[in-house]
């Protein structure tokens, strides 16, 4: 009964050391080439990766307007062979209708947005920040276009896919059988 009493005194009290050497508050002390620049101020590393983020974002909002035609015709083609068929696409037809209306009005959007990309003010064609100021102002000037794109489009490519998600769940493809 001893030897149980001693082992569970000596794990507690190994326990406690190994809790009191821990450091329960973390410190630290800000250098010349703080990576963490103060509250409002953005690093140029973050700059850097802020804007080649939104030119990839950019370029894939253009690579899709660039097939929104073939999208859109090859989604009116079946909806037309589903209504042929005696289907009810009405819920389809209205969120093509609205996506191909959002496209209409994000498309000048998307184009105004290249005079940004074109002139990248404060970085230098390799995307490396060379004047911090101006490199904030076009870097909050392209999230403003894109949020303008994101807020013409709506939600409509969403709901898009998920009309179309709702009439293959209602309306599912017959399964092939086996010849006799």
């Amino acid at each position: 009964m001893k030897s149980i009493f001693k082992n569970t005194l000596l794990i507690a009290l190994v326990a406690a050391m190994a809790a009191a050497s821990l450091p329960l508050v973390r410190v630290s002390a800000a250098g010349l080439n703080d990576p963490n620049p103060p509250q409002g101020q953005m690093s140029n590393e973050r700059l850097e990766r802020v804007w080649a983020r939104q030119l990839r974002l950019y370029e894939k909002i253009g690579n899709g307007f660039e097939r929104d035609e073939e999208f859109t015709d090859r989604v009116q083609n079946l909806i037309d062979g589903a209504k042929e068929n005696g289907k009810d696409v009405s819920a389809v037809q209205a969120a093509l209708d609205a996506f191909e209306a959002a496209l209409k009005d994000a498309h000048p959007v998307y184009e105004s947005g290249k005079g940004i990309v074109n002139s990248h003010q404060g970085f230098d064609e390799n995307g490396k920040v060379i004047d911090p100021e101006k490199a904030k102002e076009t870097v909050q000037a392209m999230g403003e276009k894109l949020k303008e794109i994101k807020d013409a489009m709506g939600g409509t490519g969403k709901a898009l896919r998920e009309a179309i998600r709702d009439f293959r769940e209602a309306n599912p493809r017959p399964e092939n059988l086996p010849a006799p």
